[in-house]
């Protein structure tokens, strides 16, 4: 699979280039990423303290300690938007020095592939929760949410491997001195990473559907509790579902354009197109950080009312212990069961 070679003296922005031509664009992109930076950022921040100061999560039901980890990634991965944003600024794709390229790269996508999973084994807890109340066994495998976690972000490190191996022009790591061994490495390199890209997402939102329709489903058959409170709990898990499509289908599409453009070696015109198409729903994608724990933490109302007595105490108003937006039932006051 290879990018055609650049003609001398072109303009156009090549598949596995590093330089950015569309300089002007790049800055768009940036400047987007900066925003989501300020805004995500004291967002996840505060979120992440109640998590552990007030809830204190490793003692609490088994979705808030799923929720815990999500959010964790979310905060790492926007450590790394100032140093992608700086290299768009200076027109670059990626970061010119090798150490720091790779750093990114594994950065990157191990906590966005953290990301995604956490939020995959949320909806699933939700699921059987919801759907599947009586299956002992499996609601007691899910309790182990800190050993489920610990070995997401165990399995996370080996597959994020292929991506650090990546071959930039900048950023290059199987030199030898045969360039047939070159080939051979890339080649293989290329096919794990573009396997682990695709199913990282394909195989969560096949499994976020699922859940999602049976969710709603189920809550839509419910004659006992507020329908206001199930109406919530539908438009909820209704929410993670177009959060996720919004998010991450955009530049998975992208990204199965890009991998077309280098088997069929597109014209550099077209490369140029599908290159910058990706990286700017790349960056879109990174919303999903800002949009997390807006979605998950504040459409619980028991979760708003806590982060605003702790924060804006002066907006908060009297009133009795709410449903769970999640699925329409009481909470036990006894438990931190707060999502």
């Amino acid at each position: 699979m290879y990018a055609t070679p650049r003609m001398a003296n072109s303009t156009y922005q090549l598949i596995e280039d590093c330089e950015a031509t569309h300089k002007a664009l790049y800055k768009f992109y940036a400047a987007i990423m900066i925003v989501i930076f300020i805004l995500a950022l004291p967002l996840n921040a505060s979120v992440l303290h109640l998590f552990i100061f007030k809830l204190k999560f490793w003692k609490s039901n088994t979705n808030n300690v799923f929720l815990f980890n999500l959010v964790l990634a979310d905060i790492l991965l926007l450590f790394c938007l100032p140093i992608k944003a700086y290299n768009f600024i200076q027109g670059e794709r990626r970061s010119g020095n090798d150490t720091v390229c790779k750093a990114m790269l594994f950065m990157l996508f191990l906590n966005r592939g953290a990301s995604i999973a956490f939020l995959t084994v949320t909806s699933i807890d939700r699921y059987f929760n919801v759907v599947h109340p009586g299956r002992k066994n499996l609601l007691r495998a899910l309790k182990k949410s800190p050993q489920i976690s610990i070995i997401i972000w165990l399995l996370l490190l080996p597959l994020t491997i292929p991506t650090m191996l990546k071959n930039f022009d900048c950023c290059n790591s199987h030199k030898s001195g045969d360039p047939r061994e070159d080939t051979l490495i890339k080649d293989v390199v290329d096919s794990l990473r573009e396997v682990v890209f695709f199913t990282q997402i394909v195989i969560p939102f096949i499994i976020l559907v699922y859940c999602t329709v049976h969710i709603v489903n189920r809550l839509r058959k419910k004659s006992i509790g507020d329908k206001t409170k199930l109406k919530r709990a539908v438009f909820l898990v209704t929410s993670v579902m177009v959060v996720f499509s919004f998010c991450f289908l955009p530049c998975t599409i992208a990204r199965m354009v890009l991998l077309i453009a280098r088997v069929e070696e597109w014209s550099e015109k077209f490369q140029d197109k599908a290159a910058v198409a990706f990286d700017g729903l790349m960056v879109l994608s990174y919303m999903d950080c800002l949009l997390d724990p807006l979605i998950y933490c504040f459409c619980s109302t028991k979760f708003k009312a806590l982060y605003l007595s702790s924060y804006f105490p002066c907006l908060v108003k009297d009133g009795g212990m709410p449903l769970d937006s999640s699925t329409g039932a009481t909470p036990n006051p006894k438990r931190n069961n707060v999502i």
